[in-house]
């Protein structure tokens, strides 16, 4: 696999908006790293788009992605 899964291979942002844009990043990256079949995850996505369930766990991802880049930065103190 050569995705980078932690872009530039850092949490440190300067923001927490900085972060929250690498929070999303990194849960894309993760779910192109389990599907690298760029068809297949488009033929998904609009399984996917109409699903609530579906839709909350994406911002559960991301959520804890967040929290593990928030404690990483000291929550930007």
């Amino acid at each position: 696999m050569d995705t980078e899964l932690v872009p530039g291979n850092t949490l440190i942002t300067a923001s927490p908006e900085e972060g929250r844009a690498l929070a999303l990043k990194m849960a894309r990256l993760v779910i192109k790293a389990t599907q690298p079949d760029t068809a297949v995850r488009e033929n998904l996505r609009s399984h996917y788009a109409q699903n609530p369930d579906a839709l909350i766990s994406i911002a559960h991802v991301v959520a804890v992605e967040f929290a593990t880049i928030a404690v990483a930065n000291n929550y930007w103190r």
